[in-house]
């Protein structure tokens, strides 16, 4: 029983909920071309307006269909431009679509050839003549230089005769480079070819190959004992550096709060060691390393410039220019032209003495500022004392001989401090004047 029994109503007959409309088959949509798969997915195949208008890839311009080329390798003959025997090699050649490579030899290119110069007999006679060496033995020097490119190791082994490759060198850079002066119509002409420009100095290359067979000969130990002068030297340049970095910092050299003596000697010698106060060159030569003490010759090298250094140490920089600038006054030189042993030593000497005198001159100023500093601070101004410069000029002296008879002590007497009554101390009314006026 329902509601509609209940109610009396007749009972109609609906569909069952199973029951379904049957629909439509859908068309299966294909995806366009041009739209990804993801995108399509999004817009549920209904489509959507698009950024930007499309273009049918039928409306474009094809691509040229560019044909592949054929690569094969092939053993073919070849020429080189750089043999003169004709002899016919053969090589593994890259050859695209069947047109082999045609032109010289790839590296033909890098034979290189050294242009020799070829001399007269007149040339020769004239120009090219020594005592050491033989026309014969010239010929066959030019010879094996044109036929071995200046290679002199194997020119000398080729050699007829006992020379050295140093030798052989200097006989043929000096014919070339009288050959290049004799041909040139001018000097300025050939001036700047290295081989006039830069001549070759057989004493100098040999001592250069002695060395460099020295140093290759070196045993672990002078290897090790080198390493440790270079390690000591290295450390001694940067201590050095550091030193000068203090001194530019501006280290003070005054002493402003040392006393001036009354006898007018300078504070600077009461700082001072007697030895280097009597004698100063011994003050320079304590601070002069053993090594360059030792030494009997004092050639143009670092020797004289590290005594130098040494004596100036404790010396600023600007100290030091002030030393040189005395002596360029003074005409000497900052370095001697014949550096000696004892040059030198006069000249460290004459540094130290400047370098005294300039470190007392700036003692002496200081002292002086500090003193009229002292006397400056030491004098209060008071309402009554009269100005700096009324005091300052020396007045003569007048004896009041009317003051011992006591005329002046009367009129003196006389003088009174007067004031308006009701006055106050200070206002306009409170005068001070003379009563001996009014009797």
């Amino acid at each position: 029983m329902d509601a509609k029994d209940i109610l009396g109503l007749q009972k109609t007959s609906f569909p069952s909920a199973q029951e379904k409309k049957p629909r439509a088959p859908k068309e299966p949509q294909r995806k366009p071309d041009g739209v990804s798969r993801e995108v399509y997915a999004l817009t549920g195949g209904v489509g959507m307006a698009p950024l930007m208008p499309t273009i049918e890839a039928s409306h474009l311009k094809r691509r040229p269909v560019v044909e592949k080329e054929k690569v094969a390798w092939q053993w073919l003959p070849f020429t080189s431009s750089a043999r003169t025997d004709n002899l016919q090699l053969y090589h593994w050649v890259r050859v695209v679509n069947n047109v082999p490579p045609t032109g010289d030899y790839d590296f033909a290119k890098y034979n290189t050839k050294v242009d020799v110069l070829k001399y007269t007999d007149e040339e020769y006679e004239k120009y090219l003549t020594e005592p050491t060496w033989s026309r014969e033995e010239t010929d066959q020097l030019f010879e094996l230089c044109q036929r071995f490119d200046l290679r002199f190791i194997v020119i000398a082994d080729r050699f007829p005769t006992a020379r050295s490759v140093e030798d052989l060198k200097s006989r043929y850079y000096s014919v070339t480079r009288a050959l290049l002066i004799a041909r040139a119509r001018s000097f300025d002409e050939v001036a700047g070819n290295p081989l006039v420009k830069e001549t070759f100095n057989a004493a100098h290359e040999t001592e250069r190959k002695r060395a460099l067979s020295a140093l290759f000969s070196q045993t672990k130990q002078q290897e090790r004992k080198d390493a440790e002068v270079l390690a000591e030297a290295k450390h001694i340049m940067e201590s050095r550096a550091a030193n000068k970095n203090v001194e530019e910092a501006g280290a003070p050299t005054s002493l402003p709060n040392a006393a001036v003596p009354a006898d007018g000697v300078s504070p600077l010698s009461n700082n001072l060691p007697s030895s280097a106060a009597t004698h100063p060159a011994a003050a320079a030569n304590t601070s002069i390393p053993d090594t360059l003490r030792m030494l009997k010759v004092y050639l143009r090298t670092h020797a004289l410039d590290q005594m130098v250094q040494a004596v100036t140490a404790s010396a600023g920089i600007r100290m030091i220019k002030r030393v040189d600038q005395t002596l360029q006054d003074l005409g000497v030189n900052l370095k001697p032209k014949v550096p000696t042993k004892a040059v030198c030593a006069e000249h460290l000497e004459l540094r130290n003495e400047i370098l005294t005198l300039l470190n007392i001159q700036k003692q002496l100023q200081n002292k002086e500022a500090e003193v009229l500093a002292n006397r400056e601070s030491s004098f209060t101004e008071a309402p009554t004392t009269p100005k700096r410069s009324n005091r300052d000029i020396d007045r003569p002296f007048v004896p009041d001989m009317a003051g011992f008879g006591g005329e002046r002590a009367v009129k003196r007497d006389h003088k009174r401090k007067c004031c308006i009554p009701g006055a106050l101390p200070g206002s306009f009314e409170y005068l001070h004047f003379d009563q001996s006026r009014f009797q």
